[in-house]
C-alpha cells in the first residue's frame, strides 16, 4: 500500500494513512473501504493557480499575446489565488452559479510544499515538496485573462481537492502523468504532464524566485485547454495516474440553503 495523508470530516488534523488507490484506507490499523469515510480537503495554507503552463493552452493564445493588453507572451509564471471561500472535498457539491448553465472543469494536480521554500533551484526543489493531490480548479466561463477573474475563478466551492495527499516518494516520475476527466461515467478530456511549459520542478523554482512558498501551500501546476463543462445533475471524476481519484456532484447554487456548508 501507498503513503498518503487525508483529514476526515470531524477531525481538526490531517491523519497518516496508507492506500491501495482501487477501495482501501487503512487508518489508525484498520483498513475501510474508501467510500465509507467522508473526507475534507487536506489543505490549510494558500492555494496558487498556475496559467499557460500546458503547451495547449499557451497555443491557444499564441496569437492574442501579441496584441493589446498583453503585447508579448509572458516570461514569468503567471499565477493567481484560490482563496479559503473555495476550497471544497470529495464528494461534496460543486454549486452552479444562478444565470449560468455550467461550469468549467479544470483537472489539475495540487503540489503541496512540505517546508518553507525561497529561492529553489530545479535539482533541490522537490525536496520541498510533501506530497500531490487532485484538484479540480473550477471556475465560470471567461475570455480574458488580463483582468483577475475573481468572480469566475473565486466563488464558494471552486476548488474541490483530495481526497488524499499522496507523499512525494510515492511518485517517482511527474513528468508521465495522465490526468483523465470524466463526466457521468465518459471520458471528456485527457492532459498529461508530459506536455507541461515548465515541469513541476522548474515552476516551484521560477515561482519561489520571486516569492516565498509556505509549509501548507498548494501550488497548481496549470490548467489545460478547451476544458469541459459540466451542469447541474452531472457528476465530476477526476483521475490522475499515482495520485488519486477525485469525485463531485454538480448542483444548482439555488438548492443551497442560506448559510448552509458545502
Amino acid at each position: 500500500m501507498y503513503r498518503a495523508k487525508a483529514k476526515f470530516t470531524g477531525s481538526e488534523q490531517v491523519d497518516d494513512i496508507r492506500i491501495n488507490f482501487i477501495d482501501e484506507v487503512k487508518w489508525n490499523g484498520k483498513t475501510y473501504k474508501k467510500n465509507t469515510l467522508s473526507f475534507q480537503a487536506p489543505v490549510s495554507g494558500t492555494i496558487y493557480g498556475t496559467l499557460f503552463n500546458f503547451r495547449d493552452q499557451q497555443k491557444a493564445m499564441k496569437e492574442k499575446f501579441h496584441e493589446m493588453p498583453y503585447n508579448e507572451p509572458p516570461i514569468r509564471p503567471v499565477l493567481y489565488i484560490k482563496p479559503r471561500n473555495t476550497i471544497n472535498s470529495h464528494q461534496h457539491p460543486i454549486p452552479v452559479p444562478s444565470g449560468k448553465s455550467g461550469v468549467e472543469v479544470n483537472a489539475t494536480i495540487g503540489v503541496i510544499i512540505g517546508r518553507n521554500a525561497t529561492h529553489l533551484t530545479k535539482q533541490d526543489a522537490l525536496s520541498y515538496v510533501d506530497g500531490y493531490t487532485v484538484v479540480n480548479d473550477v471556475s465560470t466561463a471567461h475570455d480574458s485573462f488580463f483582468r483577475p477573474a475573481i468572480k469566475n475563478k473565486a466563488r464558494d466551492g471552486f476548488c474541490s481537492v483530495g481526497p488524499w495527499i499522496i507523499a512525494r516518494e510515492e511518485v517517482p516520475d511527474l513528468n508521465q502523468l495522465m490526468i483523465r476527466t470524466f463526466c457521468n461515467g465518459d471520458l471528456v478530456h485527457v492532459s498529461n504532464t508530459k506536455n507541461l511549459v515548465r515541469s513541476i520542478p522548474q515552476l516551484l523554482a521560477e515561482v519561489t524566485e520571486f516569492m516565498t512558498l509556505y509549509k501548507g501551500d498548494m501550488l497548481l501546476i496549470g490548467i489545460p485547454n478547451n476544458a469541459p463543462i459540466a451542469s447541474p445533475g452531472d457528476t465530476v471524476k477526476i483521475v490522475i495516474d499515482q495520485i488519486g481519484t477525485l469525485v463531485n456532484p454538480i448542483i444548482e447554487e439555488s438548492t443551497i440553503k442560506p448559510g448552509g456548508a458545502l
